[in-house]
């Protein structure tokens, strides 16, 4: 029905340059009522410029734009709200201090004389929360004490009391278990027969399939393709997407692999509820499975120093860890790649030399001074190697696209010359191309001896890279095979049950 509704919106010849670099040229897009309309492309595409445009965050350079057939042009994000168009990001845009019911009315409080309407106000709420079946969100709960998927429904929640006509989601499902992004995939059903229009942004193209209507593909700032996802295999998306064939995605490079490098004796943080036995060897990619909130993040995070032990040992290469910082595990060549890239992972407003080479500047001193201009050089020679699309060293990450403000945190590690990489969803919200780059660099890493704990909510790539699996659920070390005993069935009924397969290993 959504294919053949009429059109909502219209945007015609869009096009955007911030100087000498075009983010988009030229870009036709419509959007149908009641549809859900997947927009794909790799990151840097002009996605997110597109959506800015939308929203009213920045003009167009040239180009037009129509709702209902009559002309559209938002001159910020709050006349863009009033028109009924509302912006989901991927780094959710809530205020942790306030409560649910507080950021749901946020610019829209139901006020006489300067008194608000608080019981008409928690009431409308309620409603909106219970119309897309999430009734147990309490509205006078503070967000920061939300899980990540509630924050989400938060957000759907502010936008259906806003009204809104258009959605767009960006990236939804990257921070969410299996089980949540079903749940997400419901309320989207929902509000299409409500009548909602939905500009859906993935790099998930399985689930594209299963929730859009349509495409529409960017490349460099342009529009490649669009059609009907019932007519077009995800094989024609991604060709589209990078502009050739695309080679095998998981790259599984032979590396011997070694004597155990990394082991952890009973191993308990404030925030682990079990203490946990683990060894990874020399040369291995081990994955690290589980839904959100099973305790993967919590032991990365206290093996680097970064969550306070109450008990447990850590060794490396055979040496008992003496501190009990960060810097201590880079000393001894541990490096953490963090899931919340934005948050803590980067310094956003400083450089990508700075970035990369900050945790590690004895290569460039001498004598208490820094080399810049030798800085400079390797700088650009990991920005090669890592193939980030950026003009120079000196430009800031947040000018950079999600994908490549991940290379940047890579290359940090590499720059540092870890030999243990604690990596924490390090795919997470990139496109497919930069994902096939991060397998590809992993597979490399193993083969030149490098151990991996590799953490991941998308059960494909841990099958597709890793040597063996470990599962969590609830804050214990369920289970842990060989990737060949594991497959994407039994992945998810040891992390969902948390009970271990008949012979399989709670530990090793």
């Amino acid at each position: 029905m959504a294919l053949s509704s009429p059109l909502l919106l219209r945007m015609e010849h869009i096009t955007k340059n911030f100087g000498a670099t075009w983010a988009l040229d030229d870009v036709d897009f419509d959007l149908r009522r009641a549809e859900v309309h997947a927009l794909l492309g790799e990151n840097g595409a002009g996605k997110s410029t597109l959506i800015k445009i939308l929203s009213g965050a920045i003009k167009p350079t040239r180009g037009k734009m129509y709702m209902d057939g009559l002309p559209y042009s938002p001159t910020s994000p709050l006349e863009g709200r009033r028109m009924g168009i509302s912006v989901i990001y991927q780094e959710l845009n809530l205020a942790p201090h306030l409560s649910v019911e507080e950021n749901i009315m946020l610019g829209e409080e139901w006020h006489t004389l300067g008194w608000l309407h608080r019981r008409r106000m928690r009431e409308k709420v309620r409603q909106a929360l219970y119309q897309i079946h999430h009734p147990e969100i309490d509205p006078e709960i503070p967000v920061h004490r939300l899980g990540v998927a509630s924050r989400q429904v938060v957000e759907i929640a502010r936008a259906l009391l806003q009204k809104a006509r258009i959605l767009v989601m960006d990236e939804p499902t990257s921070s969410l278990s299996a089980e949540d992004a079903s749940r997400l995939f419901e309320i989207i059903g929902q509000l299409k027969r409500q009548g909602v229009s939905i500009i859906y942004i993935s790099h998930f193209l399985e689930e594209v399939e299963r929730v859009a209507d349509r495409f529409t593909v960017l490349r460099d700032g342009k529009k490649v393709g669009s059609g009907s996802l019932a007519e077009t295999s995800v094989g024609e998306l991604i060709q589209m997407m990078v502009g050739r064939e695309m080679q095998r995605l998981f790259l599984r490079p032979d590396h011997p692999v070694g004597e155990p490098i990394l082991t952890v004796g009973r191993l308990r943080a404030k925030r682990m509820k079990k203490a946990i036995d683990l060894t990874l060897h020399r040369g291995e990619i081990l994955g690290v499975a589980g839904l959100v909130g099973s305790g993967r993040t919590e032991f990365l995070r206290a093996v680097f120093g970064l969550e306070t032990l109450e008990e447990g040992v850590i060794c490396v290469a055979g040496q008992e860890m003496a501190g009990d910082g960060p810097r201590e595990r880079i000393a001894r060549g541990i490096g953490f790649l963090s899931e919340d890239r934005q948050g803590e992972g980067l310094a956003l407003d400083r450089s990508i030399a700075d970035n990369i080479t900050l945790s590690h500047l004895r290569p460039y001193s001498r004598s208490g001074f820094l080399r810049l201009a030798e800085r400079r050089k390797s700088v650009q020679r990991w920005m090669n190697r890592m193939k980030i699309r950026a003009r120079h060293p000196e430009e800031p990450v947040l000018r950079l696209s999600g994908g490549n403000q991940q290379k940047v945190a890579l290359a940090r590690l590499l720059h540092q010359e870890a030999d243990v990489l604690l990596l924490d969803e390090p795919t997470r919200g990139i496109d497919i191309v930069s994902k096939s780059h991060v397998y590809e660099w992993m597979g490399q890493l193993a083969a030149q001896g490098k151990s991996i704990l590799f953490v991941s909510s998308y059960f494909p790539e841990l099958l597709g890279v890793c040597d063996r699996i470990a599962v969590f659920h609830r804050g214990e070390l369920v289970e842990i095979k060989p990737v060949s005993e594991w497959d994407e069935q039994s992945l998810m009924a040891v992390a969902v049950t948390g009970k271990a397969a008949a012979g399989g290993k709670r530990g090793n």
